[in-house]
């Protein structure tokens, strides 16, 4: 017991205690490109604190349940880490930009897993793009139907009706082309010889 004492000591004030107390690093990097980097570094310190805190709670259970009078300071000790390491987690959660949905959350507090949540959230993308999709199938069959039968009807208007949306087609096809970007983004100049 004595020297998990001095681990979590040691922890508390700044060390590398060996109860697993995360020591915050400061990073001043501040250009773009170490953005990612920073912001992944961000998140592994914080996970790296959630282990640490559960290792120190581990720690609080072992000396709860075993305990007698003689390891009050080891418990007050342990107390004292878990709740500095809960503080760093908090500070190191801060600087995280990280957001859950709350459907996530409200399975984990039903205790269920949360990948549920992501299943049920592409199974109704895929439900609602059979909507779509049947929605618009519809609509391609009421013009298709549309059209037969103004077609024995009108068939002068409709055969009108075919040449201007072909001339129309065709115009925004070269108005498109003429605008067209390059892969590498930039636009198109055309120029005259």
């Amino acid at each position: 017991m004595e020297s998990s004492q001095s681990n979590v000591t040691a922890g508390g004030n700044g060390g590398s205690g060996g109860n697993g107390m995360l020591i915050p690093q400061k990073n001043d990097t501040s250009s773009p490109a170490s953005a990612a980097g920073d912001s992944m570094q961000k998140l592994n310190q914080v996970s790296n604190s959630i282990q640490k805190t559960l290792g120190v709670i581990h720690q609080l259970y072992l000396t709860v349940s075993s305990y007698n009078p003689a390891f009050q300071m080891p418990l007050l000790q342990r107390i004292n880490g878990l709740v500095l390491e809960l503080d760093n987690m908090i500070k190191l959660a801060e600087k995280c930009n990280i957001q859950v949905p709350m459907g996530v959350v409200n399975l984990i507090d039903d205790g269920k897993n949360p990948d549920e949540f992501t299943k049920d959230v592409i199974m109704n993308c895929v439900a609602n793009n059979q909507i779509t999709k049947g929605k618009s199938d519809s609509l391609k069959s009421l013009r298709k139907h549309l059209l037969e039968e103004l077609e024995q009807n009108f068939p002068d208007e409709v055969e009108a009706f075919r040449e201007s949306r072909a001339s129309t087609a065709a115009e925004m096809k070269r108005r498109a082309q003429a605008q067209s970007a390059l892969p590498n983004g930039d636009a198109r100049v055309k120029t005259e010889h």
